[in-house]
């Protein structure tokens, strides 16, 4: 997966946003399940005249079935020539193609060095819950959750607290074989609104196999008075996953945004981002 794109090529950068429910997440599956890679691939084949030609998109971050995303970042390499055509047109026409439940926002040539995933420095998510005792708002049932019991958002906050920085998330995350869950939260906070709606903020460098949806799990279970707020700092310390830990459902989850350093710094985020991460060792015996 290079930093730039080979010869002949031009890496184009772009930005879109998705309604996760009919999918069954980003990446494109054997199964010929219905996914947003798989439909904007299609898409760009077919609104550029290409034939059988693979387009394959490389994306910041990629989600589950049922996540969306209002911030998601792709890149993917066309031909000169193909891009020469069809710059100019190319996002009007893939309004024309896709899916109402899938939109690119932005098209354009990237600069030096970018690669949508490996020179990320950070993601941010949203997870929205509500405990209204009379349930989710019809209009907005495709996005929050319910929670039936009454949530105290201080306390909750009071245990992301001891979440954030460098941690091994092992015991919030599923784990893959020959992955790391070695991340740094950078952010992770919770804001009931005047609707009743409490909004999570979670930030950080990269994420794990369903860490989100885990540490979510984790604060509503503190949050309803079911564990205390030091609760999900021991779960964490412990290194292993705990079956009080619940995976919360997708709906609620939102990628919002993904950050990029200064043009300058591309390559070296991406050269960075590739090292096998480790954390600091405590000393012997």
């Amino acid at each position: 997966m290079s930093d730039e794109a080979e010869t002949g090529f031009v890496r184009v950068r772009l930005d879109l946003g998705y309604d996760g429910r009919e999918f069954s997440g980003w990446a494109k599956q054997a199964s010929g399940r219905r996914t947003v890679q798989g439909e904007i691939e299609d898409a760009l084949r077919t609104v550029t005249r290409s034939g059988d030609a693979t387009y394959e998109l490389t994306v910041a971050g990629r989600t589950d079935a049922g996540v969306h995303a209002r911030g998601q970042v792709a890149h993917v390499d066309l031909p000169e020539d193909v891009w020469g055509e069809h710059r100019e047109k190319l996002l009007k026409r893939l309004a024309g193609r896709l899916p109402k439940d899938v939109r690119v926002w932005s098209l354009a040539e990237a600069p030096s060095g970018f690669n949508a995933r490996f020179s990320a420095v950070w993601r941010r998510y949203a997870y929205r819950v509500t405990d209204s005792p009379g349930g989710v708002d019809p209009l907005l049932r495709g996005h929050v959750l319910w929670h039936d019991w009454p949530l105290d958002v201080d306390a909750m906050n009071e245990a992301a607290q001891l979440l954030l920085g460098e941690h091994d998330f092992a015991a919030y995350c599923k784990k893959r074989e020959g992955a790391t869950t070695i991340r740094t939260l950078q952010e992770l906070s919770l804001v009931r609104g005047g609707d009743g709606i409490i909004t999570a903020t979670v930030r950080a460098d990269a994420f794990c196999h369903n860490m989100v949806r885990s540490l979510i799990g984790a604060l509503l279970f503190v949050g309803d008075g079911h564990r205390g707020p030091e609760w999900p700092g021991k779960v964490l310390g412990a290194g292993v996953r705990d079956s009080a830990v619940h995976v919360v459902r997708p709906h609620g989850l939102t990628l919002e945004e993904v950050g990029y350093p200064a043009d300058a710094l591309l390559a070296a985020r991406s050269k960075e981002a590739r090292n096998k991460r480790t954390l600091p060792s405590a000393g012997c015996c």
